[in-house]
């Protein structure tokens, strides 16, 4: 007996066949089906179920039978029944089995304080403006819009994005050079694959960064070769004459925090226009600076030779996964065509909600709100690590949305360091973990990357103690 079950207001497929031939009972066949479809969460807490007469005729059984199994279940505690409100499935503790991500352990305890650097608050996001501007964009598109259009992106918001970035940051673009990408991994990965395609083998990457884009750059084919770091950016005067490409984060390096040197920068794009390279911008958070004039795009320098790629995953969200490439003119072409062959183009009513979002100002008003909220919660780390642990030295905090916590020799080390962090529900992040070569790990005391604009801002003074009380039990003398 197989039916799909609609009386309830969806669809359940309930399967009592097999149960029945191998020698259940009809009612212990629906109290095992029903059991398995809580079990494995197709069967939601909090789920109304059908009444006893409705299943019954849905599955051609008598109702007394369902009464019964009903009130065994609820026995179990599988489900729950009150006088006038019906049968629902009870609320359970345990996980459901199907909603499990494979291969996650089950002993690792929930971080209550998210601490990991590369996300903003998202309790930000300005849904009442992104809903505004989405009415807006639906009533003035053309019915065109909706079709298949160019891998580039939609015309209204490379128009935006070419004004803007010229405005804020010093971009030198139109838009016939601009290409709207799914999040910057996705412009990586599709730059990677045309540089490939047009001979590269190597490319350039600073020793601290982060993991995926290496792993991005490998699954392209190409080999990643760290430039050597110091307090004037990445040592762009030890580009290799062999490399294609050099992947850099000028304004604002990840995750030391340090600007490029203007004396690196030009070093930079004369290595690219000697040996016919490029050089990658990861512009990831260049709109968030605090203690500093703002820095200009690189690619300023040459729009020729520098590709830049900004990204609304820190101003905005990383689940609207819109960032951008304004790629020389060499580029166009090829990226382009890999772009046709990833996912044809990006959604086209995000585009063209962000398109009226910075043509009406909003966007701008929304950057200025959330440079001042993370400038305080940057001013708040700092006071409190100051007065409860000031034997921290705070690094890299002028602008960005991190900040590197630098603990004192004698310290615990930095893996137990971290294992501390866990078991006190800590998500935080080493600084070796984004050593481009974890061989060439430096014998020095360990260092945290710490996102302070992460917790949404009820959730943020909770995290800050725990933080100070992880970093002032693992110093030196400190109590374990």
């Amino acid at each position: 007996m197989t039916t799909s079950w609609t009386a309830f207001g969806g669809d359940l497929h309930l399967d009592l066949t097999e149960r029945r031939a191998a020698g259940a009972g009809l009612r212990a066949a629906l109290e095992e089906a029903l059991r398995e479809a809580v079990q494995d969460g197709r069967l939601a807490p909090g789920t109304r179920l059908p009444s006893s007469r409705a299943l019954g005729e849905d599955l051609g059984i008598a109702r007394n039978t369902v009464v019964e199994a009903y009130g065994q279940l609820s026995a179990e505690g599988w489900l729950t029944s009150r006088q006038g409100s019906g049968t629902t499935v009870a609320e359970r503790a345990a996980p459901r089995p199907g909603h499990r991500t494979a291969g996650a352990r089950q002993d690792r305890r929930p971080a209550r304080h998210d601490l990991l650097p590369g996300r903003p608050d998202v309790s930000l996001f300005p849904r009442g403006a992104w809903l505004t501007a989405t009415r807006r964009a639906l009533a003035t598109a053309p019915h065109e819009a909706f079709g298949y259009g160019s891998p580039l992106g939609r015309i209204e918001l490379r128009e935006a994005l070419a004004d803007y970035l010229a405005r804020v940051r010093g971009v030198r673009t139109d838009p016939d050079h601009l290409l709207i990408c799914a999040g910057f991994t996705q412009g990586l990965g599709l730059l990677c694959a045309a540089l490939r395609e047009r001979g590269a083998r190597t490319m350039g990457v600073e020793a601290y960064g982060l993991p995926p884009q290496l792993a991005v750059l490998r699954a392209a084919g190409l080999a990643a070769a760290p430039l050597p770091l110091d307090e004037s950016g990445a040592r762009t005067d030890l580009l290799g004459p062999r490399w294609s490409a050099v992947l850099l984060t000028p304004a604002h390096q990840f995750p030391t925090g340090v600007p490029l040197a203007p004396e690196r920068r030009a070093a930079a794009v004369a290595w690219a226009r000697e040996h016919d390279g490029y050089v990658i911008e990861d512009d990831y958070d260049g709109e968030f600076r605090f203690d500093r004039q703002p820095l200009g795009a690189m690619q300023a320098l040459d729009p020729e030779r520098v590709v830049y790629a900004g990204t609304a995953a820190k101003s905005l969200a990383p689940g609207l996964r819109l960032a951008w490439l304004a790629l020389p003119d060499a580029l166009v072409e090829p990226v382009a065509r890999q772009k046709r062959l990833a996912d044809g183009m990006s959604p086209v009513l995000d585009q063209l909600t962000l398109a009226e979002l910075i043509t009406s100002g909003t966007y701008d008003r929304h950057i200025r709100r959330c440079r001042l909220h993370y400038r305080r919660r940057r001013d708040r780390l700092v006071a409190v690590l100051a007065e409860r642990a000031p034997h921290v030295r705070v690094t890299g905090i002028a602008a960005g949305l991190h900040a590197v916590l630098r603990l004192p020799p004698g310290s615990v080390p930095e893996t137990e360091l971290l294992a501390r962090a866990e078991a006190a529900g800590l998500a935080l992040t080493g600084l070796t973990w984004c050593l481009a070569d974890p061989a060439a790990a430096p014998d020095a005391p360990p260092a945290l990357v710490v996102g302070y604009a992460t917790p949404p801002e009820h959730a943020f003074p909770a995290a800050l103690d725990a933080l100070c009380e992880l970093v002032r039990t693992s110093a030196p003398g400190g109590r374990a």
